[in-house]
């Protein structure tokens, strides 16, 4: 399994490999615009074509990105519904551009309460920001089907769409046509808050075993490695450096036991200084993945 960081594209994308590399990632995700905001500056081709060229040399074997935290996919409102489908599209555009392995993205809120009724407005948002997006690649840009849409888990709060794997199965089941472009992300904080056990090995072996069921075979890539500050089912989403939450060491060494095959991708997302907050996360890690590899 690969480990790496959310890394900060502030200094240039380039300039956030040379970063990842200098504390250790050998996978990483970044927000290729604004995560705060619906549009960005138009997409450089250019300069994400030196960003996908320099990959290799700084030792970074995968790249995702990750959405930006407006995008609602369950949305009623129609505008909110259009700006989400929109803003999606737009960032599968720029992942693409960048060639990376996928786009993170949440799925959104659920005003209604109908579950079954919010898959179905996911399911066809999704397709039409895919439709959007195929439109909208240039010619020159990398394999699109490279890049996959990674659903992610909530942490259950509220009316969060994606407390479980129920929740994202049923998107990929109204999305049979997309099924190869689509695929998982797990937040272990996340599902912890939701109330998922992570803890053990049988309990890890059963998540991929629901995600492989449900979703489709090896739809996990990606698992979101941050420790919780709050206990199981509390569903609040506050990340803890790795073993200092109440996920502990244990949970990791589970995960890692499992999941240590691949190219699958640990990826940290942790509050704090840089680049000690990376650095250490990643150390630790890959010391439970060399312990767990013995």
């Amino acid at each position: 399994m690969l480990v790496g960081a959310h890394v900060s594209v502030a200094k240039g994308l380039v300039a956030s490999l040379e970063y990842a590399r200098d504390v250790g990632c050998e996978c990483i995700q970044i927000f290729a615009k604004s995560p705060r905001r619906w549009i960005g500056p138009p997409s450089d081709a250019e300069a994400g074509k030196r960003f996908a060229e320099a990959r290799a040399s700084h030792g970074i074997r995968a790249v995702y990105t990750h959405t930006a935290y407006l995008i609602n996919l369950a949305a009623t409102d129609p505008d909110a519904r259009t700006r989400s489908i929109e803003a999606l599209a737009d960032e599968i555009v720029r992942g693409r551009l960048l060639a990376a392995e996928g786009v993170i993205t949440h799925l959104g809120t659920d005003p209604l309460g109908d579950r079954g009724a919010a898959a179905e407005r996911i399911s066809s948002a999704i397709r039409d920001a895919f439709r959007i997006a195929d439109a909208s690649v240039p010619d020159t840009a990398p394999d699109p089907s490279r890049t996959r849409l990674l659903l992610e888990n909530s942490a259950g709060a509220g009316s969060t769409y994606g407390r479980d794997v129920a929740d994202l199965a049923a998107v990929f089941a109204l999305a049979p046509d997309l099924t190869d472009l689509l695929g998982v992300c797990i937040d272990t904080c996340h599902g912890h808050a939701a109330g998922m056990a992570l803890d053990t090995r049988e309990a890890w072996r059963a998540l991929v075993a629901d995600i492989d069921a449900g979703c489709r075979h090896g739809a996990l890539e990606v698992v979101h490695a941050n420790d919780a500050v709050h206990e199981r089912g509390s569903k609040k989403d506050r990340h803890a450096w790795i073993g200092d939450g109440t996920l502990g060491y244990e949970a990791f060494r589970a995960m890692l036991s499992v999941l240590d095959t691949g190219e699958m991708c640990a990826i940290t997302e942790m509050p704090g200084e840089v680049p000690i907050k990376d650095s250490e996360n990643i150390r630790r890690l890959k010391d439970v993945r060399a312990q767990v590899s013995e």
